[in-house]
């Protein structure tokens, strides 16, 4: 599995309610400053609160998610923090849990019996104490739990203005920087060197 932003994704002790999270040792070992920013993104809440992926999610599920997958990997892109995407599968019969590493997001699947609710729970409570942490949800309860462990909330809709703004923001950059010329090798270099080839 892949380590989120240099953070191992181990099992926890059983006094610690088994949820597979950050371990606090792995935090403390490389000692950030307190600058370095953590977006916790709740993966099913998000896609069943944007009209356009909840209706998209009725035919086809796999489809949401790839689709939140993708527009939340240009949103990172362009805002550099650490995005962690949180899905449940804790009815997965078995499921260990998982973490993966696609277009600079990591992807996290509860392992069973594990609610992605848990997961962001506990993370949030490990790391605030040492980055900022903002968790996207708009199930109440969460947004006051995780206020409660030191960090920011937003809410699904509030994550989809700024996910819709980076995309404008994006497009208007390609625009601007689209090449003029055909982008040929001779329209790019200086003289002396377009005279010598």
């Amino acid at each position: 599995n892949p380590n989120i932003g240099g953070l191992g994704y181990e099992k926890l002790e059983e006094k610690k309610e088994s949820i597979s999270v950050p371990t606090e040792s792995t935090l403390l070992k490389t000692n950030k400053p307190k600058q370095k920013e953590y977006l916790l993104v709740d993966g099913y809440n998000i896609i069943f609160a944007w009209k356009k992926l909840n209706k998209l999610a009725e035919d086809n599920i796999e489809a949401a998610k790839d689709a939140l997958i993708n527009m939340l990997c240009n949103y990172q892109g362009v805002k550099k923090m650490n995005l962690i995407l949180v899905f449940d599968a804790y009815k997965v019969a078995g499921g260990q849990g998982s973490v993966e590493k696609q277009g600079g997001i990591y992807i996290v699947y509860t392992k069973e019996a594990e609610t992605a609710d848990s997961y962001i729970e506990y993370t949030t409570h490990v790391l605030s104490r040492d980055y900022n942490v903002t968790v996207a949800t708009s199930d109440g309860l969460e947004q006051m739990i995780i206020t409660g462990r030191g960090a920011v909330r937003m809410s699904a809709r509030d994550l989809y203005e700024e996910v819709k703004a980076t995309k404008k923001h994006i497009t208007t950059y390609i625009a601007q920087n689209k090449p003029v010329k055909n982008n040929m090798l001779m329209d790019n270099l200086d003289k002396a060197s377009a005279q010598w080839l």
